[in-house]
């Protein structure tokens, strides 16, 4: 936000307007023992002064490119071509808000239907909005959307395990006090678990693809089971998997959601980011957000219209069921930009890296004598190795050496205590890796 200096002379203009004598009026109805607290505040700086000191803070953040890192577990380090942040930094489209008069935004319009496009084409859906926060209020959404095509006949929802530990979090507390029953997902259970609890009080039934440990699970037949019980199917995916693996509208899910972080936009300490939600047509008009369509205008030429803002408080004031309003409109631009410079051969290329560095990653550690690679499953670009000394100790080895090592499973699962999930993206080079490896046979 620009700095507009006022003088006193305008100051006083200004209050003479509205009516009072001194801006300490302004805050009559603040208690007077809390009005102006005194703060031990030091001098002020120059802005000269000010930006040195904010520059030796920047420099003692640690960068995910001073670093070799092998950390996912939610936030992936891929590479984001220069055209991404050349484009959204342009005045025209730096906001993270959807114009509330929207048909005057063409371009922003557009971007978002374009957005909205490659996501549906990406997930194997009929449909997306644009956007939500994050992966996780988009789970949290999904849960919304499911007890809505039930009536509010059925209360129960079945959370995979596998999910993002911090998804399931943000979900339940998006839906306490909503008198929805939680299940699944504070245990073990596999596949075939979860499937033994549908029955007809359950409204969703979620999985995650690939899961959070890296796998690739087995849902042949999956989405048959869960529509037999009355229930909706929802993937958590990660949308870089996508481009190599069957989409989830092939493996039957009525709706796909996810974080969209691993398209071209930078780890961040963990934001801003952006939630996608993709659905089948017939939970289309229950989902949050806003969706933008194409169309013509009364002399012919193309035109994009917000078609409908199906949930929105504004519209719908008491009766929404969402106070989704703002999306992370920035983000879906940066996403945009990065699947139309990837195209989907550029995609799939960065999958299939992603793919081989992971999976050369873990040929050679399996070959570690202590090191067990989890092979139970097929993976992506992340799995799961059991380590001969605690985690914590063989990262902080790794740390000492340049390199951010793996994400340490029994923080969230108690029984993957001796556990680490690496993970391996195009970013990391043979060199790397092979660092990595000669670092692990030395902690033992």
């Amino acid at each position: 936000m620009s700095y507009i200096p006022h003088t006193d002379v305008e100051r006083q203009q200004m209050l003479a307007a509205i009516g009072v004598p001194t801006i300490e009026d302004l805050f009559e109805a603040v208690p007077a023992a809390y009005r102006f607290p005194k703060l031990d505040l030091p001098s002020a700086l120059s802005e000269m002064e000010i930006l040195a000191d904010l520059q030796s803070l920047a420099e003692a953040n640690d960068s995910a490119h001073d670093f070799s890192l092998f950390r996912g577990a939610g936030a992936y380090h891929h590479y984001v071509p220069s055209a991404v942040n050349h484009t959204i930094l342009r005045g025209e489209f730096l906001t993270a808000y959807t114009p509330y008069q929207p048909e005057v935004s063409q371009g922003t319009l557009q971007a978002i239907f374009e957005y909205q496009t490659m996501i549906a084409q990406l997930t194997g859906m009929d449909g997306a909005n644009a956007s939500h926060y994050d992966g996780a209020t988009s789970l949290a959404e999904s849960v919304t959307v499911a007890l809505e095509a039930s009536r509010h006949k059925r209360t129960k929802v079945i959370l995979s395990p596998y999910i993002n530990p911090q998804y399931r979090a943000v979900t339940r507390t998006y839906h306490q006090g909503n008198n929805v029953q939680f299940v699944g997902d504070e245990g073990a259970a596999d596949l075939n678990d979860l499937l033994g609890m549908l029955d007809d009080n359950t409204a969703m039934f979620a999985v995650s693809y690939p899961n959070f440990l890296g796998q690739i699970e087995d849902f042949k037949g999956l989405a048959a089971k869960v529509h037999a019980a009355g229930a909706l199917l929802v993937f958590v995916a990660n949308p870089m998997a996508l481009a190599l693996f069957k989409s989830p509208g092939e493996l039957g899910a009525d709706i796909v959601v996810g974080e969209g972080q691993p398209l071209g936009i930078p780890l961040s300490y963990g934001g801003p980011y952006v939630g996608f939600f993709a659905t089948k047509m017939a939970q289309m008009r229950r989902i949050a957000g806003r969706i933008v369509g194409e169309t013509v205008d009364k002399n012919g030429k193309k035109a994009y219209v917000m078609t409908l803002r199906p949930r929105e408080q504004d519209i719908r004031r008491e009766k929404a069921t969402s106070n989704i309003c703002t999306n992370q409109g920035l983000m879906a631009l940066a996403a945009t930009v990065y699947m139309s410079l990837m195209g989907k051969h550029g995609l799939k290329k960065v999958a299939e890296l992603n793919y081989h560095k992971a999976h050369y990653a873990a040929d050679r550690i399996a070959q570690i004598p202590g090191y067990e690679v989890d092979r139970s499953k097929p993976f992506f670009n992340e799995f799961v190795i059991k380590c001969p000394r605690p985690v914590r100790e063989i990262n902080e080895t790794l740390r000492s050496e340049g390199i951010i090592g793996g994400y340490e499973l029994g923080r969230d699962y108690l029984y993957l205590y001796d556990r680490m999930l690496l993970c391996v993206t195009e970013m990391n080079t043979k060199a790397e890796i092979d660092v990595l490896v000669d670092i692990l046979g030395e902690v033992k």
